[in-house]
């Protein structure tokens, strides 16, 4: 295979990976150069500046998942509709330099009417289910917009987005609970987190539930310090709170990085459910199976 650049371009950073033919991580790049610092025109120059080294070993391949290919991004790369496999992915590829750099389409899903949709998870999603060798899962992507993802059969049959942590972001630097939270979130305090998550689980709404972050420093039943664990317990348990997840019986995968993984491990265990956890390497791991896939079409 040809050596692939593994590129996930977000919102706010810009990560990319060289990879070998044997699938192993050469080389990474994380720089805070996300869409949202490009200037229209630029992504190309942006591009070249980071892995112009990378790009100039012959035969070098680059695939970009991840906003590049939004409507505020290098190119709008449409989405592909659910149910979607990895090969549908794979297959509407928008090539920025024909067989050189391409960007890899998000994937978009209805439910009750509404769309929803994810740019870059859907390359996650595939790379876990492929080290885990799993066909059937129910994957959790933490994040500013955290993604549930089910999978039937290898095939994504559904997509739920959940703003927790960007929520957990407004509550903490722009509402009246502000005014008791210490300037920097800490450490996890893990009794904190499960009292906020026992609160949400057990409260009709979180707009009522939110308030308690108040109270409880108001009362003093809870340490200022221990407050951010609580509020992030707040969030993350109304999350699951939307969730049917013993029902579904499909196994539970955790995509992320480990301080927030772990949150998550905890309230589904909590809960009483166990889950596989993988990290930021399935990322890379997705596309180096598109990668694959375009050598065998081309061999």
């Amino acid at each position: 295979m040809r050596r692939l650049i593994a590129v996930d371009w977000g919102s706010t950073s810009l990560r990319g990976a060289l990879l070998d033919a044997d699938s192993r991580v050469l080389g990474e790049i994380s720089v805070p150069a996300g869409i949202l610092t490009v200037a229209a025109g630029d992504f190309a120059a942006v591009f070249e500046q980071h892995f112009g080294a990378w790009m100039s070993q012959p035969g070098a391949l680059a695939l970009v998942c991840g906003m590049a290919g939004s409507r505020q991004g290098w190119r709008e790369a449409p989405y592909c509709a659910c149910p979607a496999g990895f090969a549908d992915i794979a297959s509407r590829l928008l090539w920025i330099e024909p067989d050189r750099i391409a960007l890899v389409p998000g994937l978009s899903c209805e439910e009750n009417g509404v769309p929803d949709v994810m740019r870059g998870e859907e390359t996650q999603v595939f790379g876990a289910l492929d080290l885990l060798g799993l066909a059937d899962a129910q994957l959790v992507l933490p994040g500013t917009h955290s993604k549930w993802v089910q999978v039937r059969a290898g095939k994504i049959v559904g997509l739920r987005t959940f703003m927790t942590g960007e929520l957990y972001g407004l509550l903490r630097t722009h509402s009246i609970l502000a005014r008791t939270l210490p300037p920097t979130d800490g450490e996890l305090d893990v009794d904190a987190f499960e009292r906020g998550l026992a609160h949400a689980r057990d409260s009709a709404s979180l707009l009522h539930a939110a308030f308690s972050a108040r109270t409880l420093s108001l009362f003093e039943r809870l340490p200022a310090a221990s407050m951010p664990s609580y509020l992030s317990g707040l969030v993350i348990g109304e999350e699951l709170r939307a969730q049917t997840l013993a029902a579904s019986g499909l196994p539970l995968v955790l995509i992320g990085a480990p301080a927030l993984t772990a949150r998550y491990r905890l309230a589904l265990a909590a809960q009483g459910l166990a889950a596989q956890c993988v990290g930021t390497e399935a990322g890379w791991r997705g596309l180096d199976a598109i990668a694959r896939q375009l050598s065998r079409r081309l061999s």
